[in-house]
Order: structure tokens, then sequence, then C-alpha cells
């Protein structure tokens, strides 16, 4: 531990945090926690499972989903650890090199569900607006080209969080906010200037989610401008059809994403149970509910794992 000033320091660990008051219960809390865990880890291989032995789901839309479950997979394995160890063990330490490694999966598995989201709203938009240049656009080449890229940018505009994390000097209060590491619970820790810090994750926003989602908002007024142009009702209903999974997947991703940069932006004004709440729903509903989502409400999916699982029931 090296002491600057006798107060300021790199601190060893960092203590995480459960609910706040609520910790004489947090061990029941981890029963609803671990099963959405297995929830998520669960429906998101099975999505992958699915797409990569079915022939016919080899499309570029089915192609987008397998990237965003491997994404939700990422995502969840970065976080069960600490949230596991905080509220079934109530072992609130981590250390604090581990805890930049953690938060820097964390922003990056996000920001690459931002980018396929955009790519998956571009596959809708293409689908629907240009129908018979859907498969002369979409090329596997293109589709793994922009699956790299998504993976590239998450990586490139992440690696500097930790980096700048680093040359801050810490305070001796270093109780975050969260069962996990998240770079504005990290950052207000520190005792020195973190001007730089806030540029840099304000530009991230900037960026990468908000570019993201004014993409997607304008992709679907130009959907909803075609959708509008079809003669028949029918064929405006199935259209719009096809984007209800994607559609509901982009608010379950923003909206938590949204709600928690603004508590922590405002955070005097909430309550600590409040932070938590949301740090959770934007850590679970996503991974939770998008192959829940899929499988109910896409007639492919659902009638090959129907197959898959009708057929299993034969042979025992």
């Amino acid at each position: 531990m090296e002491l600057v000033n006798g107060s300021w320091f790199q601190p060893p660990t960092l203590l995480l945090t459960g609910i706040p008051g609520l910790e004489a219960v947090q061990i029941w809390i981890s029963i609803p926690l671990c099963v959405m865990y297995l929830t998520a880890l669960l429906g998101n291989c099975i999505i992958l499972f699915v797409i990569k032995t079915t022939s016919s789901l080899h499309e570029p839309q089915y192609i987008f989903l397998s990237m965003l479950a491997t994404t939700d997979v990422g995502l969840s394995l970065s976080t069960l650890p600490t949230v596991l160890r905080v509220f079934l063990l109530n072992r609130r330490e981590i250390e604090f090199h581990s805890c930049l490694t953690q938060m820097f999966f964390i922003h990056t598995f996000s920001s690459m569900e931002s980018a396929i989201l955009l790519a998956m709203a571009f596959d809708r938009f293409v689908a629907i607006c240009n129908p018979l240049h859907n498969t002369v656009v979409l090329t596997s080449p293109r589709i793994i080209g922009m699956g790299i890229a998504a993976m590239v940018r998450g990586v490139m505009l992440m690696v500097p969080l930790p980096i700048l994390l680093k040359k801050l000097s810490f305070c001796e209060d270093v109780i975050l906010s969260h069962c996990y590491c998240y770079h504005p619970d990290v950052m207000k820790l520190a005792c020195g200037p973190i001007r730089i810090n806030i540029i840099y994750g304000l530009s991230l926003v900037l960026y990468s989610f908000r570019v993201d989602s004014v993409l997607i908002v304008i992709s679907y007024i130009l959907i909803l401008k075609t959708v509008l142009g079809i003669a028949s009702e029918d064929g405006q209903l199935k259209a719009l059809n096809t984007c209800v999974s994607h559609i509901f997947t982009v608010c379950i991703f923003y909206v938590p994403l949204i709600v928690l940069a603004l508590i922590h932006r405002f955070g005097t004004f909430t309550s600590p149970v409040l932070h938590v709440a949301m740090a959770n729903l934007f850590l679970f509903l996503t991974p939770v509910l998008n192959p829940l989502v899929y499988s109910l409400k896409t007639k492919q999916i659902r009638s090959v794992i129907h197959k898959v699982f009708k057929g299993r029931g034969n042979l025992l």
C-alpha cells in the first residue's frame, strides 16, 4: 500500500456492496440470483446450440442473434464471481486489479452488445426496406466483419479505463456502491482530480451507446415509413412482428443503462436501494430475457427447441 500525503493511496482491495439494510437475508436473495444466472447461461447456450446445429437458421438475423447470445454469456460470466460471493458467501473484498479487470470486461461486453443491437437493427432495415437485396448486402463475410468490428471497438474503447484509474490516488473510503466493479463507481473513490476520467467516460457514452441508440431509432423510423407504405394491414403486421423481439431487447438494454447513468450523475438524490436495483437490472435483464423473448417470439427457434426436447423425451 503506497501512501501519499499520509491519506491517499492505491488500495490493495475494494469492498463491494450487496443490498444496504438487507445484509441478514442476502443469502436468501442469492437463490433467485443463482436461478437468474442459470437461466441466462443455459438459455443463451441453448440459443447458440440451436442456431449452430440448424442449417435453416444460418441467416443474418440468427447469426446476429448468436453474437448477442455470446455477448450475454460473456457479460454474465464477468459478474457472476463477485455477485455470488457477495450474496451467497458475504465476502465483499475484491483485489484492486481484479476489480479493474472485471470493470473492463463488463464495459467491453456492454459496448459489444450495443453494437450488435445496432447491427440487428440494420438487418431488420434491410430485410423490410430492401428484402430482395438482403442476402446480397448481408453476406457472411460482412456479417463476420461487423461482429469483429463490434468486438474491436469495445476492446479499444475500454482499454483506457483501467489505465486511467490506475493513475489515480484513492481515499481511505474504498466501499463501492454495487456488487461488481463499474467505472463511475470506482472513479468516485478517487481523491485526486478525475477530470480526464470524466471527459473520457462521457466521450465513451456519446461515441458508442448514444450513437448506436440514435442510429437504431433512425433505422426504425425508416422501417416504420416502409411498413406504412404496405397496402395490406396483414402485411404491415407481419413486417412489424419480425421486429418485436429486437425492439423489446433494445428497450431492456438501454432503459436500465440510461437510468443507471442518471443515478450516478444525480446520485445524491436517490436511495442506495435504487442504486442496487438498477445496477442489477442492468446486469440481469438482457442476458435473462433475451433467450426467453427470442425463443417464445421466433417461430423457427421455438419449433427447433421443441423438436430437440421432444426427441430427447422420446429417447428417455
